[in-house]
């Protein structure tokens, strides 16, 4: 039977003193993906340095990098963009090209901020990160969610509890919908509802779903999304 293959967006370390440099995957995120129905695999940077940006990211791969980068997302039924500090320029290249065309993708924390970003999104710091840049493994705030969106189909509830450990937050995000917010305003949920499957999500599913059932169905519904694919 062919397995369902999601490819993990990878990010990269610098080393003590900046010796060397590593890509690395969440352990949590991985596992998630094969405890849930599919199989992880990397999507590796094809740039030879690191290329931090943000919500000023550009579009500027050499044809080689590009098509690299490329073939390795066409390998994938689906992409997964992982949490982090920092974001590379190539997650939000990644994001557009998957809105392009189609490839169902969820963001995870800076992961939302970049399927955001690839479509002309913007974000800020927030004022209260003591509120919530606190644990990836309890629960910190409840977020209320559109009836009407496709994250409420995946979860079947209006109000769920969450995890928070993030230090910003959505501003504007063109072509896609808030759909889920936290009792500060911040938007937990974004998707686009023209696409099969793009959302970006604020909280980290990964470290809950061994837990929770709210947390296990965006796995699933996500893994069964790029198996239709």
């Amino acid at each position: 039977m062919k397995k369902t293959i999601i490819g993990i967006v990878s990010k990269h370390h610098e080393t003590y003193e900046k010796q060397s440099t590593y890509t690395f995957i969440s352990d949590d995120l991985k596992q998630a993906v094969f405890d849930n129905g599919g199989i992880a695999i990397g999507i590796l940077p094809t740039e030879e340095k690191i290329n931090y940006a943000g919500d000023g990211w550009k579009n500027n791969l050499l044809k080689e990098e590009r098509e690299n980068l490329i073939t390795q997302i066409e390998l994938c039924d689906g992409i997964i963009l992982q949490g982090g500090l920092e974001t590379e320029n190539y997650e939000s290249i990644v994001a557009k090209y998957c809105y392009d065309n189609d490839i169902p993708i969820l963001g995870i924390c800076a992961g939302q901020n970049n399927v955001a970003r690839a479509l002309g999104g913007t974000t800020y710091k927030i004022s209260n990160p003591e509120k919530h840049n606190k644990s990836f493994y309890e629960y910190v705030h409840s977020i209320k969610i559109n009836e009407e969106s496709k994250f409420y189909k995946i979860v079947n509830k209006n109000k769920i509890m969450v995890n928070s450990i993030h230090r910003r937050t959505i501003e504007n995000c063109p072509m896609l919908d808030k759909v889920a917010f936290c009792e500060d305003g911040y938007p937990d949920v974004i998707e686009a509802k023209n696409k099969k499957f793009y959302m970006g999500v604020r909280f980290h599913p990964e470290s809950l779903y061994k837990s929770d059932k709210n947390m296990r169905n965006i796995f699933i519904k996500f893994i069964e999304c790029c198996k239709e694919k």
